[in-house]
């Protein structure tokens, strides 16, 4: 499967408003627009007539307006108006370049190139009425989404780079886990680890056990399930899904999307928790090279605590996915 044909995040839902918006997937540049119903549109970001960018234009009683010649295209991305000649009725070839777009996890997905039977990553956490869901980020990440996936899967790290909040140096041994394949990339389970702060209500070190999922190339989900006694909202628990968006071979933008036992604290509270997290990784992730992940099993070293960072390299290899990896 090519990343094309893959769903990607591009932006957060009520990002985009009246205003045409600029955005680059896949080293292409995008302009995202809702048109007088509220449906968001993905286009090529060029005018067929004389290629200035559609984002430097304006949404007009529904329709796109070019900002060079004024230009306006309907939502199917057809021109049905041309200022300089207003009785010219423009022929089909006078369209723009769509693409498929849909609004889900608070974020809108596109896809560039329309493949049957492709689905949105899963997050099963979204639909459990019991959760709390609050969207992270974006997050601006000099890497490539696929090193920024295999980070999110190792818990070596913790002791070292999260010290003294998901991990400690005086406990960074990691016991055996469970790691099996799926059709959508693997599941670690009976993954453990002894972390002074675990979430954001955490009142003391505990033992936390983790499972894993890849859900699709670029995308994975973790859950976390604490000792009780370690938290002070009772009957607290959590699931926390990583979308990424593949913008160039060594960029991406990071979303993380939270869902939480916990319907009192503020938004704020458990991004700066996420936040406080995710940037402690981020120089980390921008320092390794190369930035796209080797998939030839010599190109690295690897340990048994590597189990799930090297199925999910597997992964990819098998499903040829070869754009942000070497």
């Amino acid at each position: 499967m090519k990343e094309h044909s893959l769903w990607h995040p591009v932006m957060a839902a009520n990002g985009l408003t009246d205003a045409p918006l600029a955005i680059t997937l896949l080293e292409q540049e995008l302009v995202l627009w809702r048109d007088a119903t509220g449906l968001a549109h993905a286009w090529g970001d060029q005018c067929p007539h004389r290629g200035a960018k559609l984002s430097l234009g304006r949404v007009c009683a529904g329709r796109l307006e070019c900002p060079y010649h004024g230009w306006q295209f309907e939502a199917g991305g057809q021109c049905v108006h041309v200022p300089a000649v207003p009785a010219f009725v423009p022929p089909a070839s006078h369209a723009v370049r769509t693409h498929a777009v849909v609004e889900a996890y608070g974020l809108l997905w596109v896809q560039l190139q329309p493949e049957a039977g492709v689905p949105l990553p899963a997050f099963v956490a979204e639909a459990d009425t019991q959760l709390r869901k609050v969207l992270c980020g974006p997050y601006d990440v000099a890497t490539s989404a696929p090193r920024i996936v295999e980070n999110f899967l190792d818990m070596a790290h913790f002791g070292f780079v999260h010290e003294g909040w998901l991990g400690m140096r005086e406990a960074t041994s990691i016991d055996d886990y469970r790691v099996e394949p799926t059709p959508t990339g693997l599941v670690a389970t009976q993954c453990r680890a002894w972390q002074p702060q675990s979430n954001v209500h955490s009142t003391a070190p505990a033992q936390v056990e983790y499972t894993y999922e890849v859900v699709a190339p670029y995308t994975a989900v973790l859950t976390k399930v604490p000792d009780a006694a370690s938290v002070a909202l009772k009957g607290f628990r959590e699931s926390i899904a990583l979308f990424i968006c593949p913008v160039t071979p060594e960029t991406s933008r990071v979303w993380f999307r939270l869902a939480m036992a916990d319907f009192d604290s503020p938004d704020s509270k458990l991004q700066d928790f996420q936040h406080t997290i995710f940037m402690q990784d981020k120089p980390v992730l921008e320092s390794q090279r190369p930035r796209r992940l080797p998939l030839d099993v010599r190109a690295e070293v690897h340990t048994t605590a590597d189990k799930a960072s090297s199925a999910y390299r597997r992964f990819l290899k098998q499903e040829t996915i070869t754009f942000g990896v070497c």
